[in-house]
């Protein structure tokens, strides 16, 4: 199917199709072939579409298309609002505009309000008014009380991985947004999973909404592989692949901040240019970091699950799993780094005694048949501990026990605690 069997206008076309294949798309992908169409019909929709699906240049499609066929309005007059979770997603959201809007005769003035970093650029940047605006609820919420901007004017509203929105706490900057705003618009609501406070939002904040389920399965240019590796032997076994696949990049996930900043050491002592990306970052790094890494002069991103979405990374070999997710659907999020617009990927995951019961679980959920490997020379020695409830989220509880637990067992071994 050719992008021109989207609906899209023949006077936008052509420029548009010059930036989408400067993005790698030579051919709508399936959220791409139902979303656009009913996007510009200017139908509410509801879209759970796995991570990688290319959602962002679905909506960001729409968008430019209603920007160029409107007449120019001086001073320019926000009417497009994309709300997403994260800073780096806002930041890729705007390169997303910038990309394929680069051919348009007339192009938005897209302004990124994240927080982290001062807000008088941002303010100073939407003096004149601004077309596109894609933020993170906290810094609009500031720029709102700033007055530098007004919400009385949009006319679609996209809400950009709106599961993680909630996830990190944004409900109440949502609503007051959403009080903002005018009843009468388009919504776009996009989300990897649906559950009961996604349905919530999208019953108060949509109008008879078409919901499309794009699959959530891992793609099957993915291959997937898992090893049972003892713990302290991840470190041997990952340098071990690095070596054997010969991987000119990749991003390894891990579970904690600790844990990333003790593996990039030992990756750098190996002589493996590594570096670690994760929340608690100045924004400056964060943003040096993953262009580094983008342009190739970093060879191994570690990264918690801050990386999990939103984060484009073109011709992403391979991602690895040194921790496994505590949630399972951060699974799918994870491994959709690589494999994306129709490249093949890899994705490993190391499974110790510890975590076997929770890898067990996320190939329930996600219907998985990825057979754990053995590898000769790191065959595990470790005896899985008893099984242990799961979470409401689907989380192992007990998964990390308390010090007083490693006290308890120190003792009992005849070891100090670490």
């Amino acid at each position: 199917m050719p992008f021109s069997s989207l609906g899209l206008s023949p006077y936008v076309l052509p420029a548009l199709q010059q930036g989408l294949q400067q993005a790698g798309y030579h051919e709508p992908t399936p959220v791409q072939q139902q979303a656009v169409p009913l996007s510009l019909q200017g139908r509410d929709l509801v879209v759970l579409a796995p991570t990688g699906s290319g959602k962002t240049a679905a909506y960001v499609l729409s968008i430019l298309q209603q920007f160029f066929m409107a007449p120019a309005r001086r001073p320019r007059v926000l009417e497009q609002l994309v709300l997403v979770p994260t800073r780096e997603l806002a930041l890729q959201v705007a390169d997303v505009f910038t990309t394929l809007g680069r051919e348009l005769a007339r192009r938005p003035h897209v302004v990124c309000a994240v927080g982290g970093v001062s807000i008088n650029p941002q303010m100073m940047a939407l003096r004149g008014g601004a077309d596109v605006v894609v933020a993170t609820p906290g810094r609009l919420l500031d720029l709102l009380a700033h007055n530098a901007l007004s919400l009385r004017q949009v006319r679609r509203l996209v809400l950009d991985e709106a599961d993680r929105l909630l996830e990190l706490g944004f409900g109440d900057e949502l609503r007051q947004i959403l009080a903002e705003l005018p009843v009468q618009r388009q919504t776009l609501l996009f989300s990897a999973t649906f559950p009961a406070d996604i349905a919530a939002l999208a019953a108060a904040g949509l109008r008879d909404p078409q919901h499309l389920h794009i699959g959530t399965q891992a793609p099957v240019e993915i291959e997937q592989r898992a090893f049972h590796v003892d713990s302290e032997r991840r470190v041997a076994l990952l340098l071990e692949l690095l070596e054997e696949a010969q991987w000119p990049q990749l991003m390894v996930f891990v579970g904690s901040i600790r844990d990333g900043e003790r593996l990039a050491v030992a990756l750098r002592k190996a002589d493996v240019h590594a570096q670690v990306l994760h929340g608690q970052l100045a924004q400056g790094r964060r943003v040096r970091l993953l262009q580094d890494f983008r342009d190739g002069e970093l060879r191994v991103l570690v990264a918690t699950d801050l990386a999990a979405r939103g984060i484009d990374i073109a011709r992403l070999p391979a991602v690895v799993n040194y921790d496994l997710p505590r949630s399972p659907a951060d699974y799918l999020h994870r491994i959709g780094r690589t494999g994306r617009a129709g490249e093949k990927g890899q994705a490993v995951s190391f499974v110790d005694a510890a975590s076997l019961a929770h890898w067990r679980l996320i190939g329930k959920r996600h219907r998985l048949e990825v057979a754990l490997e053995q590898r000769p020379g790191f065959e595990p020695r470790q005896v899985a501990p008893p099984a242990v409830a799961a979470d409401g989220n689907g989380g192992i509880k007990g998964r990390r026990p308390s010090r007083k637990d490693r006290l308890r067992a120190a003792a009992a071994a005849g070891k100090p605690a670490d």
